[in-house]
């Protein structure tokens, strides 16, 4: 069950807000806290029993750490009981596959079943528990506040990754910040709709066109076309998981817990380290305050600097998924970084701004090619074909791979993908304050609602792509 569901607009979700504003407010974490265990459970029992496990392992793990002397051997304990979940869950499968070779086949397949949003809720653990070890942050005493706190359906499922000292003045049912006004629930419902929009009816429609491009082998396809397949994969990409993003803060206004922001028009970027700032923040930020300068940052030289970055990168790939492109996507980017650190960015500064933004894409299109291909014998053949410019087999048609409504989708994801937030700085912010929407507004709203609520309706939407993770 994920956010554009049927069983989660007009079940789970009217129904939490049901009892939860039914109950007294002493009672709202606790109502909070089984309705997001149950919406694990929804998925499987093993996500419940995961969830469960590490909330049970990381509570007493953070209380432990607050009074014993000696916290750096039981810290790397809980780091490495929280990795050894990620690890089993996730990489298993990729383990064997590729040992069975070396050991001629003797190891038996496995299949990865992944308790939905695992890596997000046991990052925030690990974070959590370092904190504490550092002295940054008190243990959660109330086993209820801290399960909230991990695991509150709103942003478990898929991020944001979310820090305890953000959080904790937000977790008291009685605090000032949990309160929900009709400003406040207004801003929600805004957020909740423009997110579940980019997912249902933008989204999964350039989902479409990249089906159908990667259906066919690369190596036979029409530069256009494969440029135009890869770069609706892009769009995609962006439109799935910021949607969701804003969809999670919009869940958060609902019950009083602001959740940070994600995005900030990434493909206006004017460098790849830039890109990186404005990307998935929290998690650039997890990255950076938990691998990247505990590793040495930038302390000892540019060198080691550059050789953290790309291990940093290396580990964001291999994140993204238990497959060798991820591992390679990830690299990608590690070492355009270190390139851009030791002098390219400079000489990209000189650019004129278009050209700046053209550098960025480009270099994005190239990652986002290895990312979304079936795998790497693909992204190479595409690449090689778009940058050759092939002509590929007779027969190939635009029509086949997107007809007028998808092009239209497609010019409408590039618009709303950077390019009107940067003409109109004014829709960026009417879409993220807290004030009611105007008459105009709420019924572009209930427009946008109505269209999502006929695609979810028949089942036309695709799951989360960070859902797994």
């Amino acid at each position: 069950m994920d956010f554009s569901s049927v069983q989660f607009i007009f079940v789970f979700l009217p129904l939490t807000l049901f009892v939860y504003y039914l109950l007294p407010k002493a009672c709202r974490n606790g109502v909070l806290a089984v309705f997001s265990l149950l919406f694990f459970a929804m998925a499987g029992y093993r996500s419940a029993a995961v969830v469960l496990g590490a909330a049970l392992i990381n509570w007493l793990g953070g209380l432990l750490l607050e009074r014993v002397q000696r916290k750096r051997p039981l810290l790397v304990l809980l780091v490495g009981c929280n990795a050894a979940i990620l690890a089993v869950m996730k990489y298993a499968p990729l383990l064997v596959e590729t040992l069975n070779p070396l050991l001629g086949g003797s190891l038996p397949m496995v299949s990865a079943v992944l308790p939905v949003g695992m890596s997000f809720y046991l990052f925030t653990a690990i974070g959590y528990c370092a904190d504490i070890a550092a002295g940054k942050a008190a243990a959660i005493k109330s086993p209820v506040r801290f399960f909230v706190f991990l695991t509150f359906f709103g942003h478990s499922l898929s991020g944001p990754i979310v820090r305890w000292e953000q959080q904790a003045p937000q977790l008291p049912c009685r605090s000032e910040s949990r309160r929900v006004d009709a400003d406040r629930f207004c801003a929600g419902i805004k957020r909740f709709v423009l997110g579940l929009s980019k997912k249902v009816l933008l989204a999964d429609q350039l989902a479409l066109i990249c089906a159908k491009v990667t259906s066919v082998p690369a190596a036979t396809m029409p530069a256009p076309i494969l440029l135009l397949g890869y770069t609706a994969y892009m769009l995609q990409f962006y439109c799935e998981i910021s949607g969701y993003a804003d969809m999670a803060v919009g869940l958060g206004h609902f019950f009083g817990i602001t959740l940070p922001e994600s995005f900030d028009d990434p493909y206006c970027a004017k460098s790849v380290t830039d890109f990186w700032h404005r990307w998935n923040i929290p998690l650039s930020d997890w990255f950076r305050d938990y691998v990247y300068i505990p590793l040495g940052g930038s302390r000892k030289g540019e060198g080691r600097a550059c050789l953290n970055l790309l291990m940093v990168f290396a580990l964001t790939g291999f994140w993204h998924g238990a497959a060798w492109k991820y591992l390679v996507f990830g690299a990608m980017h590690g070492v355009i970084l270190c390139a851009e650190r030791s002098g390219l960015r400079r000489l990209v500064e000189r650019l004129p701004v278009a050209l700046q933004h053209g550098y960025t894409l480009a270099m994005l299109w190239l990652t986002f090619v290895v990312y979304g291909a079936p795998g790497m014998r693909e992204a190479l053949a595409a690449l090689r074909g778009v940058l050759t410019w092939q002509k590929g087999a007779p027969g190939y048609e635009w029509q086949a791979f997107a007809d007028a409504k998808l092009l239209l989708i497609f010019v409408a994801a590039l618009l709303l993908c950077g390019i009107l937030q940067s003409l109109l700085p004014r829709l960026k912010q009417a879409a993220r304050d807290q004030s009611v929407p105007s008459v105009p507004g709420m019924i572009v709203l209930v427009g946008l609602l109505f269209l999502c609520v006929m695609r979810v309706s028949v089942g036309t939407y695709n799951e989360f792509l960070y859902i797994r993770f």
